[in-house]
């Protein structure tokens, strides 16, 4: 099923959702034995190529899923972006799905993952950014909120800096920093030694550090 199946509508998912036999968590064993059923059975029609299948495990599955995100994120836009995310992922893996029961869980798991991830990423993000304004709060000793910042706008400072990394320099910085691969990986990726790989991340970071300067001393490019 086309990513773009879901797109038109993100999911639908009402501001308030509907409390169903289909959405309520409280279930009881007979019911839950009986859903995880069915969920096996739509989902071995996923296999097949039904979409109409998929439809349905979507629609039976949209709103307990985005509340949990919602819970997790204290965002509903963002935990419906997730949801969408989650199930495209769940469409493209329906292949390797093996039916034990647990297709809520499957899902679920998913999701997490998805949260994990992106909770991985912030973390390295919060560890770049220092590094590239290492250099200016050395030489300030009282540093501009501009330099010291780690919002939202220096995230996109640095990432409009590294659309202009040349790609050489651009993809192991983004590998070895933000997707935290290790050197050993990049380069088998890459198709060049690791020292290489450690010269081109050191030598790219520089070159953001000299690219941002202008930005952390309170000017906008």
């Amino acid at each position: 099923m086309p990513v773009a199946a879901l797109r038109p509508d993100p999911l639908a998912v009402p501001s308030k959702p509907r409390s169903t036999p289909a959405t309520t968590t409280a279930l009881s064993g007979a019911a839950r034995e009986n859903r995880a059923a069915e969920d096996g059975r739509l989902m071995a029609r996923v296999q097949a190529g039904d979409e109409q299948a998929f439809a349905d495990l979507v629609e039976r599955y949209k709103n307990p899923l985005v509340n949990y995100l919602t819970q997790m994120t204290r965002n509903r836009e963002r935990a419906e972006d997730l949801a969408q995310d989650a199930f495209v992922r769940v469409y493209r893996s329906a292949g390797r799905y093996r039916e034990r029961g647990q297709f809520q869980a499957f899902l679920f798991r998913i999701a997490t993952n998805q949260l994990r991830t992106e909770a991985r990423k912030a973390a390295r993000w919060r560890g770049l950014l220092p590094s590239l304004t290492a250099e200016h709060q050395r030489r300030a000793p009282v540093p501009s909120p501009q330099r010291t910042a780690l919002g939202s706008e220096a995230v996109d400072a640095v990432t409009r800096a590294l659309s202009r990394l040349p790609l050489h320099y651009r993809a192991p910085v983004v590998l070895r920093e933000i997707e935290g691969w290790p050197y050993a990986r990049i380069a088998r990726t890459l198709g060049c030694r690791e020292g290489t790989v450690k010269s081109r991340v050191h030598r790219g970071k520089n070159l953001l550090r000299k690219d941002l300067s202008e930005y952390w001393n309170g000017g906008e490019r």
